[in-house]
């Protein structure tokens, strides 16, 4: 009865029956001490059954082959397939955790030395350590010998262990190997941790191996400790609620009259107590021992994860016994390393602190705290790291919300100015700060009686007037857009509050309140217009974020309710802003941003007509009240946009602007006429004249096609009258000029538009002579220009079409005959433009495998289609170029991808093919460079290369693939390819002692390419060049007995044929040569 009026409490959440079934709740013997259970506890009704001597047996001789397997991975299993140690059966993950632990307690309970052992072996497997702990090395060594005898055993081959080892499984590992240590503590809870024996050793192990030198040692045992402390917290914490429980029950039975009470309830409530004390020591000493002997020395590990391991579990100590942990004693450990080098350290520790400032009842224990390292906290807003950035401004919020005296104004200073920081995580946990420093109300009452109001005079009049003075005050910005999208998580409310915008700016102040100045007028106009931008596109402004964004269904609704709501507002009230601020340039030019964010249709849905007839009405006033440039191009852009063809009421506005336009016109040529009749004594009011109405119809003429004005003619006749006599004022000319430039573009647009768009049609002679003065000056980049190029049109073409491109449609045969018309710049000289070329195809290729298929590995990477545009440039390929190509290709593919020949595989089929074909062509222009075909059948006839010499040819073509498994060493070798070049036929006309001195070859030029191995290609590996230059040197000798050359001087291929060279491929391997071409060479 004592026992079950006495509530169990698990952090687990999870129910009494549970949390456990299948303890060792039993009271039974341990060797060598009684066991101290918990008083009162029933025995389990769900104990499993004992199992037969068979199964004990088997069970017996796995755990003595514990730790057989490999510990990085591969379980080891017995016969029949199932995993036999506990580091596998919490790898794979198959079993229930719980079972698993009462398996092990079950077996403890038959033999605790094959138990433990089994238990140390886990801790040994899990930090990767090939070594196993056998029977007599735990019976007969000490921790330390035993940790100094597993170091000895551990694989160094890797740095991996399991706790960093990426991929699924190993993530889900560490998760199973923290819930192993928690369900095993809570499953031992009320017996078998007390036994002096089992807590004891683990916690020795642990902390050995806390303390090795082996990272991976260190790491695992002190993740398994802290998990272990976790556990054992939660522990205490349940004894110290039931010793409450128990001390109530004993007042309340004590406090009774003599006669009704129950001695012998006293008594055994004064034993319960008694054990509970104990029990709760003997916690308290473990608990100790873990954090002076592990927790005191890893949270300053030298690795920053072991450190952030320490930090995060003590913010969970605090959080969950707060009466034991949260105290100066433990807090200062967190406040010490917010000054830990590692970003990832620093956070945990935000993160552990805003677990504790988000309830209120605990500030009074953080007060001490607060005043020592709030000043960090709030250096922390702007720290480096964008992630511990945002966790400092928001654990500051969470200080503001709990005490606002805390913070001074400086304080809260540093915070404010971050709205406006470029990262948008950082402005809106900003945002937040300000919303609730600045916007929150406190008072309920006041709350409730202005709710009541509309307009000006509701909760967000004041609150609205207090942004436009913060936005105003801000020295440093004065980017409204980046205000807005800071606040509009947190105050979107008071931001879409357009109604009481609107009637602070038209409305007059009511008594007592004081009149918004021309400055705020000019503020709220411009946060009010930004507003409306972020509402009606529902994405952060240009700078914030990394893009556009898909909208969920929620959103989208949201953006369309307030599009429709802003829309219906401010058809209404813009004309009347537009007319109260008319004749100010800034304002209008606001002002004139809303139309674009209408939903026009609603000008006819609605029948407001007339509120269009306003608005237009109000725009003519602002044209001909202005000639800002800025006004003036608002005003045409929201002609141009309520022009639209896809509206009703583009008939009502097409009229309106057309009777604007004829206005001006007709002014402007009166005003020209007068003008140059006047000629040099005109006077400034005819400049004037002349002046603003050309403003305007240039700033018309920009966004609306005026061809049908002419108004080329008289502007024509104005640029011509000032060449001529030179007395035209300099702002005439130049509007002039702006003005016949848009009617030449208008012309040619309705010259083009009706004919097919082709990529090359803008490939004229300029473009032409542009690419050949670039290739002049640098070839590589060049190249790098053009196949930029390319990918941009193809990104284009994607963004429009999707990724299943039709390969036969105009736009992608548009883009090859752009490819096609781009290789032919590169000549017929396939030497000089060689490592151009292979530049070229090497950002292809990237290019093309950028990015996998979400959908799986058998489908294409969306880029693939982009090969088939590379193809145009396979033909400037050098044979032995192509096969390295080809080599670089095939490190992009899989056995799947090879196998495939379905259509949408065909760019890369013909690309591979485009690579193995055509070698002789390119083998021929090698051998003849730029030499006259006359030459070249003489070579072809004398100078053929023996039997012998041509199979070291063929050997070393063959040598020169990409070999991707050595790329630390690689070398120039040297192209065997063909040595009875024109050199050797002149020297065989001569006598043989002879030695006549070869004048030196043009820089690039086809001798100086044969006899130089760094104007070669060469990916070889060291053996593969090794066996190059055997036979190499073999073919040396043999050309020294055909020739008679004898003692000849070290030529310069061989003085530099040792000479060490990257693989051009790869990027983190070039190095710069001034030998070959002048540049970095492959």
């Amino acid at each position: 009865l004592v026992g079950a009026s006495i509530p169990i409490l698990d952090s687990t959440n999870e129910t009494t029956a549970h949390s456990d079934a299948g303890s060792e709740l039993e009271e039974t013997e341990v060797k060598g001490k009684r066991k101290r259970g918990r008083p009162g506890r029933p025995p389990s009704t769900n104990k499993k059954p004992r199992k037969s001597p068979g199964e004990k047996s088997r069970i017996e001789a796995g755990i003595r082959g514990a730790g057989r397997g490999r510990a990085n991975g591969h379980p080891q299993q017995n016969g029949e397939g199932e995993p036999v140690t506990l580091f596998e059966v919490v790898k794979l993950g198959k079993s229930a955790m719980q079972s698993v632990v009462d398996d092990w307690i079950e077996s403890y309970k038959q033999d605790r030395d094959i138990a433990l052992l089994d238990l140390i072996n886990f801790f040994i497997q899990c930090s990767g350590c090939r070594g196993t702990v056998r029977i007599e090395m735990f019976r007969n060594m000490q921790n330390a010998e035993i940790i100094r005898k597993m170091t000895e055993e551990f694989d160094e081959d890797s740095g991996d262990y399991p706790l960093t080892m990426p991929g699924p499984q190993w993530k889900k590992f560490r998760s199973n190997f923290c819930e192993f240590i928690g369900v095993l503590i809570r499953q031992c809870q009320y017996s078998i941790i007390y036994d002096e024996y089992m807590m004891d050793t683990v916690i020795s192990l642990l902390t050995g191996l806390s303390d090795s030198q082996v990272r991976a040692f260190r790491h695992t045992s002190t993740l398994a400790a802290m998990k272990l402390m976790t556990a054992l917290v939660n522990v205490a914490l349940n004894l110290s609620i039931h010793q409450d429980n128990t001390q109530r029950q004993y007042e309340a039975e004590r406090n009774k009259m003599i006669g009704k009470r129950a001695n012998e309830r006293l008594e055994l409530l004064l034993q319960k107590r008694k054990e509970l004390q104990e029990n709760q020591d003997e916690i308290e000493n473990m608990m100790n021992s873990i954090f002076k002997g592990i927790f005191v020395h890893r949270y300053r590990d030298a690795i920053a994860e072991i450190r952030a391991i320490c930090i995060e579990e003590i913010g969970v100590w605090m959080k969950m016994y707060s009466d034991a942990f949260l105290n100066d004693s433990y807090l200062k450990y967190v406040g010490w390393t917010l000054h830990d080098r590692q970003g990832e350290v620093r956070l945990k520790c935000l993160k552990a602190l805003q677990s504790l400032y988000t309830n209120r009842e605990l500030f009074p224990k953080l007060e001490l705290f607060t005043n020592r390292f709030k000043d960090r906290i709030v250096s922390m807003t702007l720290d480096k790291e964008y992630d511990v950035a945002v966790e400092a401004i928001r654990l500051v919020t969470l200080i503001l919300h709990g005490s606002e005296e805390a913070l001074s104004n400086e304080d809260c200073e540093n915070v404010y100015h971050l709205v406006y920081s470029a990262h948008r995580p950082v402005a809106v946990a900003a945002g937040e700060f300000l919303h609730k420093k600045l916007f929150s109300r406190h008072d309920p009452q006041a709350e409730e009686a202005l709710a009541k109001r509309r307009g000006r005079n509701s909760p967000n009049g004041n609150l609205i007037r207090m942004l436009v003075l913060f936005f105003l005050e801000s020295e440093l910005h004065e980017h409204a857009a980046y205000l807005v999208d800071s606040l509009w998580e947190s105050s979107q409310e008071l931001l879409k509050d357009w109604e009481c915008m609107t009637e602070l700016l038209l409305e007059e102040p009511v008594q007592g309140e004081e009149a918004m100045s021309d400055r705020q007028e000019s503020a709220l106009i411009e946060l009010m217009v930004c507003t409306i931008r972020q509402a009606a596109e529902a994405h952060p402004p240009v700078g914030r974020g990394t893009g556009k964004r898909v909208l969920t269904a929620k959103e989208r609704k949201t953006q369309i309710d307030d599009r429709n709501k802003l829309t219906e507002h401010f058809i209404i009230t813009l004309p009347m802003l537009l007319s109260k601020y008319s004749a100010d340039a800034e304002k209008v030019a606001n002002l004139l941003q809303i139309p674009q964010y209408f939903d026009l249709e609603i000008y006819s849905t609605g029948r407001m007509e007339k509120h269009l007839d306003a608005l237009l009405k109000q725009i003519k006033f602002v044209v001909e009240k202005h000639v800002e440039s800025d006004v003036l191009e608002a005003c045409s852009k929201t002609y141009s946009i309520l022009c639209s063809e896809e509206y009703t009421i583009q008939n009502r506005v097409d009229i309106a602007r057309s009777q604007l336009i004829d206005e001006f016109v007709d002014r402007f040529n009166h005003s020209v006429e007068d003008l140059l009749q006047e000629g040099e004594e005109a006077d400034d009011d005819d400049i004037y004249n002349v002046l603003s109405t050309l403003k305007r119809l240039t700033s018309f003429h920009n966004a609306h096609d005026l061809t049908k004005w002419d108004l080329f003619g008289n502007c024509y006749r104005l640029l011509k009258t000032g060449i001529e006599h030179g007395a035209m004022p300099e702002q005439i000319v130049v509007q002039a000029l702006q003005c016949s430039h848009y009617s030449i573009l208008w012309q040619l647009v309705k010259i083009t538009d009706g004919s097919p768009s082709k990529y090359y049609n803008d490939y004229g002679d300029i473009i032409k002579e542009t690419l050949s003065k670039t290739r002049q000056i640098d070839k590589i980049q060049c190249a790098k220009t053009l196949i930029l190029s390319l990918q941009q049109l193809f990104n284009e073409l994607v963004q429009e079409q999707g990724p299943n491109l039709d390969r036969t449609s105009a736009h992608v045969s548009g883009i090859k005959e752009l490819a096609r018309r781009f290789a032919l710049t590169f000549g017929l000289d396939q030497i000089k433009t060689r490592e151009a070329v292979a530049t070229l195809h090497k950002d292809g290729i990237e290019f093309a495998f950028k990015y996998q298929n979400q959908k799986g590995q058998e489908y294409p990477p969306p880029n693939l289609a982009f090969l088939e545009v590379l193809s145009e440039f396979s033909s400037k390929l050098l044979r032995q170029d192509k096969k390295t190509v080809h080599s670089y290709l095939e490190k992009f593919l899989t056995e799947q991808m090879m196998e495939r020949r379905e259509d949408v595989w065909l760019p890369l089929i013909s690309y591979r093919n485009s690579l193995v074909t055509g070698g002789e062509d390119d083998r021929m222009s090698v051998n003849s460079g730029s030499s006259s075909s006359k030459t070249s059948s003489v070579r072809n006839k004398k100078g053929r290369p023996p039997l012998h010499k041509k199979r070291v040819e063929d050997e070393s073509l063959d040598n020169t693939w990409l070999n991707r498994t050595d790329t630390m060493i690689q070398t120039p070798g040297p192209l065997p390819a063909p040595q009875l070049t024109s050199t050797v036929l002149r020297e065989n006309s001569r006598p043989m002692g002879d030695q006549i001195q070869e004048p030196e070859s043009e820089h690039g030029s086809e001798p100086d390419f044969l006899h130089n191995p760094q104007m070669q290609i060469s990916w070889l590996g060291q053996p593969k060049l090794e066996d190059l230059n055997r036979k190499d040197r073999t073919g040396m000798n043999y050309m020294k007995v055909r020739t008679g050359v004898r003692h000849a001087p070290p030529s310069r291929n061989r003085r530099e044929r040792a000479e060490l060279r990257p693989d051009f491929f790869d990027s983190a391997a070039i190095i710069e040569d001034d030998s070959g071409f002048g540049m970095p060479m492959f």
